[in-house]
């Protein structure tokens, strides 16, 4: 068993903390999301987070 930073730490920590989705775009869409994300100041994690809860938010008004 690895320290508390060993891939198997982290790796069991995320599994325990978060779901995952698999998302899946046409070939080079991933870095015009990319591009417009960083160009945000936002990791492409965040970007997508904020325009589901935005989506999200608009349908349910």
């Amino acid at each position: 068993m690895g320290g508390k930073n060993s891939y198997e730490s982290i790796k069991r920590y995320q599994d325990k903390a978060y779901d995952k989705i698999l998302l899946r775009t046409s070939k080079g869409e991933r870095e015009v999301i990319k591009s417009h994300a960083e160009g945000r100041g936002e990791s492409v994690n965040g970007f997508i987070l904020r325009a589901i809860h935005e989506a999200m938010e608009r349908d349910n008004s």
